[in-house]
């Protein structure tokens, strides 16, 4: 193989994950961010998304010499417009190269240019050094002048996303500006994400179990962002691919959580998640006094309590740590996490949490967040039927279904979940984002959650009965838009 030559500025195309071959920018990493041992590779800045990582070397190609192999290898909406956002990008940088061009040309004419603007960001720190970072800084280069300052700004043509597949928006980015003492202006402000866009990986030994919709895309953003991961699930050739991306294997339960510090598990339901812990070579034959144990399963705050206390009594340390979310946000890390149980294991996993969702939340005593994931599941499993129902209105009636999704999605109901649910349901693609099975099973535990405290919930009980009904025509395992089904059979 070719050896690939390449320094910070270059434009590159990156293989992240399973991800396809993605165009990004080689950055400076951030202060903190250490390089992965034993690995020859570059950290990148994808084009077209938040994410940014170590690439190993044999991962990354130039990006003008693949450029036409690429995109006919990826047809993709976003994939598209990531390349769109790189050639914005060139397409700047040379209007800049003529502008400098043309101011050299009236300052060799006799006169005097001023200092040109570098505007860099805040995070490149060969920039902040005083010369390129592909070069050796000269003790001529001066120190940041008095003129520095911080302005706030969106870079126009670069809208950053969670990852390849997410919905592009716009992204304000603080730059700063310094005066230079050379003939060219640079501008390199284009590639950057948030601030506090960058993770540094816990030192923690990281465990997992149960690699399904959700627990996929945890434990790829994991890796990506440099935890070192132990992996286990019941059926064991969905490992392989995690392996092959630097994940460990472990052959049960107990010993997963005998190698690690901190081991997390999200499987299907109450009862998996029980026998994950209570089962032969479980979770509670691997604990010792201070290894953690974090629930991310959705279930009912009766199994959190029994789960906290078993662990618990073996000197464990226990937190439930639910997310809402889909598979498309969790292999995007855009999860929402709403935790609960001990406050220090939720400071433990503070990068774990960072690499998997864009929030979270920490409310107190285990089962609270059990508690409010129910509700939260419950308002969205509703809310998805009635979609389901005025579509099918709209079809009994004689209207256009696109029509109705249309002034929906210009309405205050508007959102990505509407709209991507509807658009899906008009094309007939149920391909499971999450389980129409798993909503249903939110609603009955939320349904007899408000039993429990005398509570009634009529809307959520005939929203359970038509998921019922999905269920019953083979729908399980299809995505929760197709509830829709169960209107027009």
């Amino acid at each position: 193989m070719a050896t690939v030559h390449l320094r910070i500025g270059d434009l590159v195309w990156g293989k992240l994950g399973r991800y396809p071959p993605w165009p990004g920018k080689v950055v400076s990493p951030p202060k903190d961010l250490k390089k992965p041992r034993g690995k020859k590779c570059f950290f990148v800045k994808f084009f077209g998304t938040e994410d940014h990582a170590w690439i190993k070397v044999e991962q990354l190609k130039p990006y003008h010499p693949h450029k036409e192999e690429m995109i006919k290898i990826n047809k993709g909406k976003r994939f598209q417009q990531a390349v769109d956002a790189v050639e914005e990008y060139l397409k700047k940088a040379k209007g800049k190269d003529q502008t400098h061009s043309d101011d050299k040309s009236k300052s060799d004419k006799g006169r005097k240019a001023a200092k040109p603007m570098k505007i860099i960001e805040e995070d490149d720190e060969d920039a902040f050094k005083g010369g390129s970072s592909d070069k050796e800084q000269t003790d001529s280069d001066p120190e940041p002048s008095s003129v520095q300052r911080l302005v706030a700004g969106t870079v126009s043509g670069f809208k950053w996303e969670s990852s390849p597949a997410s919905s592009m928006e716009p992204i304000t980015k603080r730059l700063k500006i310094i005066e230079e003492d050379t003939r060219s202006t640079s501008i390199q402000a284009a590639d950057s994400t948030a601030i506090n866009g960058s993770i540094t990986p816990t030192d923690k030994r990281i465990g997992f179990l149960g690699l399904g919709l959700m627990g996929s895309g945890v434990v790829s953003n994991l890796l990506k962002m440099g935890h070192v991961v132990t992996v286990w699930n019941r059926t064991a050739e969905k490992c392989d691919l995690f392996i092959q991306e630097g994940a460990r294997l472990g052959r049960t339960p107990a010993e997963v959580v005998s190698m690690c510090d901190i081991t997390f598990s999200c499987v299907s339901d109450p009862k998996a998640a029980r026998d994950l812990v209570l089962g032969p070579s479980g979770v509670l034959q691997g604990i010792r006094p201070g290894k953690c144990y974090v629930e991310m399963s959705t279930v009912d705050p009766e199994t959190i309590t029994e789960l906290s206390q078993v662990i618990t009594s073996r000197g464990g340390r226990f937190l439930e740590a639910p997310v809402s979310g889909s598979q498309q946000l969790s292999n995007d890390g855009m999860l929402v996490i709403v935790a609960a149980g001990d406050r220090s294991v939720y400071e433990d996993c503070s990068s774990c949490f960072q690499a998997m969702g864009k929030t979270s939340f920490f409310i107190g005593e285990a089962g609270n967040a059990a508690r409010m994931m129910l509700i939260l599941n419950m308002v969205q499993g509703s809310f998805m039927a009635t979609i389901a129902e005025g579509l099918t209105l709209a079809q009994a009636t004689g209207q256009s279904q696109q029509t109705f999704l249309d002034i929906l999605c210009h309405g205050q109901m508007a959102s990505t979940f509407v709209d991507q649910k509807c658009q899906n349901i008009l094309q007939g693609n149920f391909k499971p984002d999450y389980y129409l099975k798993h909503i249903q099973k939110d609603l009955r535990l939320a349904i007899s959650m408000g039993d429990s405290v005398n509570h009634p919930t009529p809307m959520a009980a005939a929203a359970n009965e038509v998921y019922k009904r999905a269920k019953a025509l083979d729908q399980s395992d299809n995505d929760m838009s197709a509830v829709y089904r169960a209107y027009i059979h």
